[in-house]
């Protein structure tokens, strides 16, 4: 009785360990699949906030993120000065909210963790109420520090710079915002129908529910 317990115990283990070893394989080859998904964006232009509010999160519902590598870089098309300031093209509001979003990324690698607080600060940006900002926090029970500490000590600035320079170096070049660019492919005035790119430039297994029957 006790050997074949232990024979019962052996075999479940062994088919515990494949199925692990099978289940880490596939998340491993999906990982190494991830299609690029990049949106270079501004935080107060219009069709950027439209997009961020109501397009990019259905990819969170739908299994579309769990095949993408995605990543946002607010900047746009702000212009930097020849003594280092910037300049937004919607002015100082939108270049305080650029850094706010620039820090929160940095604060918040995963972009689960991050994109629901930026879709917060567009949101309020889409209503006019861009000032209230830090309402976010609160509101997604978010601890504010890395982020205030970011802007007050200056690496908000630099993160800017560090997307200034991701966004010159695009080629083809941007032409407007947002621009979403999926495996280094632009666009262009089809981004709104981007996970029929994305799911085309997917060649891993098991496809999401979002690209079944494109």
């Amino acid at each position: 009785m006790g050997a074949h317990l232990r024979r019962s115990n052996v075999v479940l283990f062994l088919i515990v360990s494949l199925v692990a070893t099978l289940v880490t394989s596939s998340l491993s080859q999906v990982g190494e699949d991830k299609v690029k998904l990049n949106l270079y964006y501004e935080s107060l232009c219009p069709n950027s906030e439209d997009f961020i509010i109501n397009y990019l999160p259905k990819m969170f519902n739908n299994g579309l993120i769990d095949i993408v590598d995605l990543k946002l870089s607010p900047y746009g098309n702000a212009g930097l000065l020849d003594n280092g300031t910037i300049v937004c093209q919607h002015e100082e509001p939108e270049c305080k909210l650029n850094t706010v979003e620039a820090c929160a990324i940095n604060a918040w690698p995963v972009v689960t963790d991050h994109f629901p607080f930026i879709y917060c600060v567009e949101a309020l940006a889409e209503q006019s109420k861009y000032d209230e900002w830090e309402t976010c926090f609160e509101n997604l029970k978010l601890d504010p520090n890395p982020v205030t500490e970011c802007i007050i000590s200056g690496r908000g600035y630099k993160l800017k710079l560090e997307y200034a320079d991701e966004i010159r170096a695009l080629n083809p070049p941007n032409l407007y915002v947002p621009w979403v660019v999926v495996d280094g492919q632009p666009l262009l005035d089809d981004y709104k129908n981007f996970t029929s790119y994305v799911c085309k430039a997917y060649k891993g297994p098991n496809p999401p529910q979002a690209c079944r029957g494109l």
